[in-house]
């Protein structure tokens, strides 16, 4: 299936969306929705017809709660792979970076990201196993075809603008139009990672850069290396954590001086998802 990037995208561009619930559950705690995602029994399984790694759609119950979940289990390491952008060196397309990006979203305070636990499950081995999102409206390749306009833009470049600054920092090279979900609450989410934290030290296209949130850039700030170390370690290598970092302080120290040079109210602003 030919995936459609989403960097070539303007940020300003029906129903039965790919990862839409039937039926919202009730609001929970990130951390109720792990626990949920790594305890509850597996009732139901099925294939999803759409990207290229064999995800599968699952129905977990823990007899008070029924949700779906998205799972992965590709890992696969290649010297050399040929996609429809090129060849890529160092190929690697794994389950492990869906729970790398989604640790590291909750390290930086996002929420944009669903929650991603590891679970070995039968037949699959070891998976990468995410909460499927509530109340989508649509995913961007609806939602471009359809040449629907969000009804906030000025609320929906602001997010687009950290999507952006969160595929630079994990150096995606797989973010496209069928992983970016749009809620009811046009709150935009991002899914599938399994293509990202490549060990280039520089960002992926600079252009990208264009204004940050002003808790995004403190949080960028202090990140730390053991706090990422200790996120993701199981699941990023440590040249991989080099890479993260050393894009992390090209991103900071891009936006300093764009402040430096455009005053702070051009480039920052406060970002507000509604719950």
């Amino acid at each position: 299936m030919r995936r459609v990037s989403l960097c070539c995208i303007p940020l300003l561009l029906s129903a039965g969306s790919l990862l839409a619930q039937e039926t919202a559950a009730p609001r929970l705690t990130r951390e109720a929705i792990e626990q949920f995602l790594l305890n509850a029994k597996v009732v139901k399984t099925r294939g999803i017809n759409i990207g290229v790694t064999g995800s599968i759609r699952a129905t977990l119950s823990d007899g008070k709660l029924t949700h779906d979940a998205h799972v992965q289990n590709v890992d696969v390491r290649k010297p050399q792979f040929q996609t429809d952008r090129g060849t890529e060196m160092n190929f690697r397309d794994s389950w492990k970076f869906n729970i790398a990006a989604y640790r590291l979203d909750r390290l930086l305070g996002l929420d944009m990201i669903p929650p991603s636990v590891e679970r070995r499950l039968p037949g699959l081995g070891l998976c990468a196993v995410t909460w499927w999102v509530d109340d989508v409206l649509m995913d961007e390749v609806t939602r471009h075809k359809k040449k629907i306009e969000p009804p906030d833009p000025e609320a929906w470049n602001r997010q687009m603008y950290l999507l952006r600054i969160f595929d630079q920092l994990i150096y995606n090279v797989d973010r496209n139009l069928q992983n970016v979900l749009v809620t009811k609450d046009w709150n935009v989410w991002m899914i599938d990672h399994t293509r990202a934290f490549r060990l280039y030290k520089s960002v992926k296209e600079a252009k990208n850069l264009v204004r940050c949130d002003r808790k995004l850039l403190d949080a960028l700030r202090n990140l730390q290396i053991a706090d990422v170390k200790r996120e993701t370690g199981e699941y990023l290598t440590p040249p991989e954590v080099n890479g993260l970092m050393a894009r992390r302080d090209q991103i900071v120290k891009f936006f300093e001086a764009e402040c430096a040079k455009k005053g702070e109210n051009a480039v920052l602003y406060e970002m507000v998802r509604k719950r």
